[in-house]
């Protein structure tokens, strides 16, 4: 079997945490379709570095969408995973995301709140300026970091993590990502991704109380690299 090394690229690690890059594509956890997922794959990395006979834990913390690349933090012991989903709940893990837009949104830089409800029909999101039966508030912050030829780039900090957020938000204001054809992009990206990007996080370290801060590296793609 061909080293699992080459599949996952850490950024980080240590006995109770490792935090990689999720390529766009991967999957977080298993799903119907049958893909292996990320977490699969990390443990099969810690099986292998480490020598580890037996099954290895690992705890998912929180996902990414699979065309999404990025930052995803996985827990190696239930203590870690225990504090790092109490965290999650109180919002004290900052998450900064970047997206590649279509149309620079009308105000540079804003807040967005809305009320999003999912179908699960069509695994999608619609977005409401109120509350209506089974909808969830969801509150992003943005701003505008760079203007390209055709597209903008966004910084968006989350407040609210609701399901597919960042993607229905923007689409609402009439700035689809990317390479997002479930939410309004006329094309989609050769590769199947969309141009969003978990790009930094920063959190106090469940264990030891450490200062975390981790930036993941961008897709090595021509208009990520515009983006620089």
């Amino acid at each position: 079997m061909h080293s699992t090394k080459e599949n996952v690229q850490v950024l980080y690690e240590d006995n109770h945490l490792v935090i990689v890059n999720k390529r766009a594509g991967d999957i977080t956890q298993g799903d119907k379709t049958g893909d292996t997922p990320l977490s699969d794959i990390v443990k099969e990395y810690i099986k292998e570095k480490f020598n580890k006979p037996g099954n290895v834990f690992l705890g998912v913390v929180h996902r990414l969408d699979r065309p999404t690349s990025g930052i995803i933090i996985f827990a190696r012991t239930s203590k870690a995973l225990e504090r790092l989903n109490k965290m999650l709940r109180e919002k004290t893990i900052k998450k900064t995301y970047w997206a590649v837009v279509k149309n620079q949104p009308k105000t540079a830089n804003n807040t967005l709140i809305n009320h999003l409800k999912k179908n699960p029909k069509n695994n999608k999101s619609s977005v409401f300026n109120k509350e209506i039966d089974g909808s969830k508030r969801a509150v992003l912050h943005y701003k505008t970091l760079k203007r390209l030829d055709n597209y903008s780039l966004l910084e968006i900090d989350l407040e609210t993590g609701r399901h597919h957020q960042i993607r229905a938000q923007l689409s609402a204001i009439g700035s689809p990502i990317k390479g997002d054809l479930k939410y309004g992009f006329n094309r989609s990206n050769p590769n199947g991704s969309i141009h969003l990007h978990a790009r930094k996080i920063q959190f106090t370290h469940p264990v030891n109380n450490q200062h975390i801060s981790i930036t993941a590296p961008l897709p090595k793609d021509v208009i990520w690299q515009a983006c620089l």
